[in-house]
């Protein structure tokens, strides 16, 4: 029987594939995985979602490959998150959004990915054009889940 990772495992792996990346502010991308998974988590998560929310963008960020997600020992449930929650090429937003209230757990680790992109510290270290689009785009992504606005 193959041994499913732990929360602090999953977390290892996602700052280790994730290396050197770093959000639209400079910042290390794992503060922004961190922030989610202490979302999830403050919102009464499970494990497979918080194991998720740490890896929310890796297939997205070409950090793993779908493949490897696929064949990775995670919490049951995490990988469908995961590949619910990774946007797709040329995606409609409401499909997106179909997908993620399709799958079982994928919206509560959107939800935080959403709080914490659109905090307004985190968005207060971008320029006022991209600080609105982005706040523009999150609002947009909250309507289509039924989300209430921050």
């Amino acid at each position: 029987m193959v041994r499913v990772l732990g929360l602090d495992e999953v977390a290892s792996l996602a700052a280790r594939v994730h290396g050197r990346q770093v959000d639209k502010a400079g910042r290390p991308y794992v503060e922004h995985l961190a922030a989610v998974a202490d979302g999830v988590r403050a919102r009464g998560g499970s494990a497979a979602q918080i194991s998720a929310a740490w890896l929310h963008d890796a297939v997205e960020d070409g950090a793993v490959s779908e493949e490897w997600l696929l064949g990775a020992p995670l919490p049951a449930g995490t990988t469908d998150i995961v590949l619910a929650v990774t946007k797709r090429v040329g995606e409609q937003p409401a499909d997106y959004a179909a997908r993620i209230l399709g799958t079982p757990g994928a919206l509560l680790v959107k939800e935080a990915d959403l709080a914490h992109n659109a905090d307004p510290v985190r968005l207060g270290a971008l320029d006022a054009a991209t600080r609105e689009r982005l706040a523009g785009k999150y609002a947009r992504m909250r309507a289509l889940l039924g989300l209430p606005a921050d």
